[in-house]
């Protein structure tokens, strides 16, 4: 009976039109396209952790000429959320956005204009360093969730792209 229903879900699965979107490895049209993008310098501390964890997870490292260009504009926030009887502040929430659009080099055309972004919470302690450094963490971690929602929605828009016929 298992056998006969692990076939059925076999048989459903291929039915559905799910494909692999990196199908080829390095020969994709996904992979190459996404090979294909580059990043121009971002402001500031978090964007030159974003532009590196892009680039890792795009693959760009000059391996071919660009066809698109990543436009990437952030909105770095620091909030105060708990405040005392004494008006010291006990927690933060770092807010990182990022405004991008994938950019045609060739036409000039905007294929992708989007937005990604995070947040994270964060204790205030009487260490003044303790607490600098869990604001530069955070901007870490913030940093490389955004990368990859932004990684993630760049590859989606150039599998669309590529599955759809062109002029």
């Amino acid at each position: 009976m298992r056998v006969v229903l692990a076939l059925a879900a076999c048989l459903a699965l291929a039915g559905c039109g799910l494909s692999p979107m990196y199908a080829g490895g390095a020969s994709a049209p996904v992979a190459q396209g996404l090979a294909a993008i580059e990043i121009p310098a971002i402001q500031g501390r978090g964007g030159w952790l974003i532009k590196n964890a892009l680039e890792a997870r795009l693959g760009v490292a000059g391996q071919c000429a660009p066809q698109y260009r990543l436009d990437v504009r952030l909105d770095d926030a620091l909030e105060a959320l708990g405040v005392l009887n004494d008006d010291t502040i006990s927690r933060e929430r770092r807010i990182l956005r990022a405004r991008y659009q994938l950019v045609d080099i060739a036409t000039g055309a905007v294929l992708l204009d989007a937005t990604a972004g995070s947040d994270a919470g964060i204790d205030v302690v009487s260490s003044e360093y303790a607490t600098i450094a869990a604001e530069q963490k955070a901007l870490e971690n913030l940093a490389l969730e955004v990368a990859d929602r932004m990684a993630t929605q760049i590859a989606v828009t150039l599998r669309a792209r590529a599955n759809s016929p062109q002029p």
